[in-house]
C-alpha cells in the first residue's frame, strides 16, 4: 500500500484516504549541535530515515501510511549553550503532540507512530507524558519506540550501547548515508574518538554536554562512520517502528 507525505497532498485526497487502513508516523528531532562535522538538523535527518523506513514496512503490510513534517523544535537543554541550538520547554511539546493527537482522532485516523531521534531525557519525559495524556483523553494511541529503553537500543549497535553515540559513529553513519553532502568530511575524518558515555552522565546527573565531556558536542568515533553503516542502521530503525506499531495494533 501506498506511503504518503501529508504536506504533499491536497485535502480532498487526505479526506479519500481509507481510515481503517491508514496509519500516521510523526518524525521527532531537534535543532542542536552535534559537533563540528554534522548539521544542526542532524535529528530531523535521522527521525525521517527512520519514519519513511518504517512506513516502507507498513506498507508491505497492506497498511496506508501518512508521514507528516517533522517536529524539529524540542527540548535540548543538553546543547542549550552552543550556538545554533534552539530549545523549547518539555511542557510546550507534550501540549503539541497532544493537540495533534487530538486533530488526528477528529479526522478519523486510528494510529499516531513516534519515530523519535532526539535522546535528550526531558524531552523523552516530554514524549511519554503525550502517550499518557492522549491515553487518559481517549484520543488515537501514541505509539512511542523509546530508543533508550529495551529492547529497542540494543539492536543499534556497539556505540549506541555504550552511550557515546551523540555525533558519533553511529549518527555520523546515517548522516552520511542520508545526506552526505551536509557531513563536513574534512572535520569528522580528523576528529579523534570521544569514548565519554552521555547516558552514563546522565544518570550522574550531568545536564549539559560540556558537563558530560563533550566540549565539541560530539560523542563516539565520528571518523569511524561509514554510510553503508548508516543504511543498515536506518533499516534497523524503521524494523523498530513497523514493530511497535505491529505490537499495538
Amino acid at each position: 500500500m501506498p506511503v504518503h507525505e501529508l504536506a504533499q497532498l491536497t485535502w480532498e485526497e487526505v479526506r479519500d484516504l481509507e481510515r481503517d487502513r491508514t496509519l500516521v508516523v510523526l518524525p521527532v528531532g531537534a535543532i542542536e549541535a552535534h559537533g563540528p562535522h554534522l548539521p544542526l538538523d542532524t535529528d530531523v535527518v535521522i527521525a525521517t530515515a527512520m519514519a519513511r523506513a518504517g512506513a516502507k514496512r507498513l506498507g508491505a503490510r497492506d497498511k496506508v501510511v501518512l508521514i507528516l513534517p517533522p517536529l524539529a523544535y524540542t527540548t535540548a537543554g543538553f546543547g542549550a549553550a552552543f550556538h545554533g541550538t534552539l530549545s523549547i520547554s518539555g511542557v510546550t511539546v507534550t501540549a503539541l503532540v497532544v493537540d495533534l493527537a487530538r486533530g488526528l482522532s477528529q479526522h478519523g485516523f486510528r494510529l499516531l507512530a513516534l519515530a523519535n531521534a532526539h535522546l535528550d531525557p526531558e524531552h523523552l519525559t516530554a514524549l511519554h507524558e503525550a502517550v499518557r495524556l492522549a491515553s487518559g483523553a481517549r484520543l488515537l494511541p501514541i505509539v512511542f519506540p523509546d530508543l533508550t529503553r529495551k529492547p529497542w537500543g540494543s539492536r543499534l549497535g556497539d556505540e549506541f550501547r555504550s552511550g557515546a553515540c551523540h555525533a558519533g559513529q553511529f549518527e555520523s553513519s546515517i548522516v552520511l548515508s542520508e545526506r552526505p553532502a551536509a557531513v563536513r568530511e574534512a572535520l569528522r575524518r580528523g576528529l579523534a574518538p570521544n569514548p565519554r558515555s552521555l547516558s552514563a552522565a546522565i544518570r550522574a546527573g550531568k545536564q549539559t554536554f560540556e558537563q558530560a565531556g563533550g566540549p565539541r558536542a560530539y560523542f563516539g568515533d565520528p571518523a569511524a562512520a561509514s554510510a553503508d553503516e548508516g543504511s543498515r542502521l536506518v533499516e534497523t530503525l524503521g524494523a523498530i517502528l513497523e514493530e511497535a506499531v505491529i505490537a499495538a495494533l
